[in-house]
């Protein structure tokens, strides 16, 4: 009977705390060399994490450190980090996903709710039907 309350509880938790993560997994998006217009734009991405995930260098050969060598470069030397990170995805013209729209979060956290409460009912149920067979 332990066993069953305590996996019921691991899945309750589980179900409460992954509903609220699915914008976490929708909040990075994948950058390319095609998201950026200069290469001093990809390079100011790539500096803020030297182990590129976004594949940002990626030209034949060695990794040099240089993001996005085929890109042009800006006349000027000043680089904004800010204008290089899209904030928007496809609503914002910069490509890439958005994240789940606010009735698809609304579903998952009733649903999530709607699990954990049927899960709370069998675990009382059981319970209950425990404590009346015990002399």
């Amino acid at each position: 009977m332990r066993i069953r309350a305590t996996l019921t509880g691991t899945a309750v938790v589980v179900l409460a705390t992954a509903g609220p993560l699915t914008g976490i997994a929708h909040a990075r998006a994948d950058l390319d060399c095609v998201d950026f217009v200069y290469q001093e734009d990809a390079q100011a991405v790539f500096d803020l994490d030297t182990t590129d995930p976004n594949r940002l260098d990626e030209d034949q050969g060695p990794d040099d450190g240089i993001a996005c060598e085929v890109l042009p470069h800006r006349s000027s030397t000043v680089v904004s980090v800010a204008t290089a990170v899209p904030t928007l995805g496809v609503q914002g013209g910069t490509g890439g996903s958005v994240g789940p729209a606010g009735f698809e979060r609304a579903v998952g956290v009733a649903l999530t709710l709607a699990g954990a409460g049927i899960a709370g009912a069998y675990v009382v149920r059981r319970r209950r039907s425990t404590d009346r067979r015990r002399p």
